[in-house]
């Protein structure tokens, strides 16, 4: 009756009290009012939002909130003296008496898993193992905290060997140079052929146009893929090096550059003739004729042109007893004045070029006068001491004169070719001479 009696007296107490200054009671965020029970009963969000936790995380309910864990976490609360149990499920209500705010609290310890620590409001919060140090992690690697842990990995550009970081050539493996790979430690850089150039990319090679950016080549540059190409102007060839130019002597290159004389110059070259001679295009040489141009012979004499220069004869070249009948052609008026001489002598001039080729037909003796009953015969009369010409005999009438062996101008000679005519019926014999002076140039031509 003693215990009944206490419950009464408290409760009239309260009563009266509450009459007196009404008390009113507000739960925490999280918590919600249970008048019936009159405390604060803890909200379950977990039952009452939707997806409460993405990415599959499972939704734990946790007094005045809720946590989103791993599906393999656990959770353990104690109240201080009981672990693995809940210790007040419900936690007292704040209590506002006359303005002053008193919140009835009790005791309770919240045991994380592994990786994870309790915050003020004893949420477990993942420790940042690599933050905070609580990593074993060696100083060549590096720290990547996870979800209730954390991992080591090598720097980039390496790779594990057991225990240890070491490089990873990305030259073996993997690269995206397109012509040469080159490992450093850690990583690697491309290098290109010679004649190439990195792209942008860094990986890429792309030709270089040398005619543009050096200008190697002292004439011309021909750019090729991943080199180039020197060419010399007209004139020039490569020297040993490819790229300078040097001239080429034309003159010393060949005999037949020039027909006379050949005067190198610095890209090219050009031909000379002799005096009497006149440059007929680039190397030929032509004789000048002096007897139509210029020439000293006086009215008396006649201008005979030959090659390389010109001589002056008499115009009229006959001596006593000889009398001039036509241009150069002397005949003797009386047989008595020139018995055992020639009827007739005439002067005949030809030019031929030194070290002409032999044997040679130079010139051709033929009777001008045609008689019946007559037999002829030729011979050198004088002028052939040396051997130089034969007389060749090719009808009753001609002959030909041959030179047999090569002479070397400048040089005259005078040749006396005879011609000597037998009468068969009337039994005497007269003859005829042709003086034939021959002028030996100087020049083969």
């Amino acid at each position: 009756m003693q215990g009944i009696y206490l419950i009464i007296a408290v409760f009239t107490c309260v009563v009266s009290q509450d009459a007196e200054e009404p008390v009113s009671y507000r739960c925490t965020d999280g918590y919600e009012y249970d008048p019936v029970r009159q405390v604060c009963k803890d909200i379950d969000e977990c039952a009452m939002v939707a997806d409460a936790c993405k990415g599959g995380m499972k939704c734990i309910n946790h007094y005045g909130g809720y946590l989103c864990l791993p599906q393999n976490a656990q959770i353990f609360v104690s109240n201080g003296d009981e672990q693995g149990l809940a210790a007040e499920p419900n936690p007292p209500p704040t209590r506002t008496h006359q303005g002053r705010r008193v919140s009835q609290t009790s005791t309770r310890t919240v045991r994380c898993s592994p990786g994870f620590a309790a915050d003020e409001q004893n949420y477990c919060r993942d420790i940042d193992e690599c933050a905070t140090g609580r990593h074993s992690c060696s100083a060549d690697q590096i720290c990547y905290n996870t979800r209730g842990s954390y991992s080591c990995q090598c720097q980039p550009g390496y790779q594990k060997s057991g225990d240890q970081c070491v490089d990873r050539d990305e030259c073996l493996q993997s690269h995206y140079c397109m012509h040469r790979c080159v490992n450093t430690p850690g990583s690697y850089h491309c290098e290109c052929n010679p004649g190439h150039q990195l792209a942008s990319n860094n990986h890429s090679c792309v030709d270089v146009n040398e005619c543009q950016t050096g200008h190697p080549c002292q004439h011309q540059c021909l750019n090729l893929m991943g080199s180039f190409l020197c060419q010399c102007d007209q004139g020039f060839e490569l020297a040993p090096d490819s790229v300078s130019c040097v001239d080429i002597d034309e003159c010393a290159f060949s005999s037949y550059m020039c027909q006379y004389g050949c005067i190198n110059s610095p890209g090219g070259y050009s031909c000379t003739c002799p005096e009497g001679y006149l440059l007929q295009g680039t190397r030929m040489c032509q004789d000048i004729n002096e007897c139509e141009s210029s020439h000293d012979c006086t009215e008396e004499e006649m201008c005979w042109n030959y090659y390389g220069g010109y001589r002056c004869y008499p115009r009229n070249p006959c001596q006593e007893p000889y009398v001039r009948t036509s241009e150069n052609r002397c005949v003797c008026p009386s047989s008595n004045l020139c018995r055992g001489m020639p009827q007739s002598i005439v002067y005949k001039y030809m030019s031929i070029h030194s070290d002409r080729t032999v044997p040679a037909d130079i010139f051709q003796i033929q009777a001008t006068n045609i008689y019946p009953n007559t037999h002829n015969t030729f011979r050198i009369k004088t002028g052939n001491e040396g051997g130089e010409f034969f007389l060749r005999r090719t009808s009753n009438v001609g002959a030909m004169l041959v030179l047999t062996r090569s002479l070397s101008g400048p040089l005259e000679l005078v040749v006396d070719l005879e011609m000597i005519t037998h009468h068969t019926v009337m039994g005497y014999r007269s003859s005829s001479l042709l003086r034939l002076t021959i002028v030996v140039g100087p020049y083969t031509f």
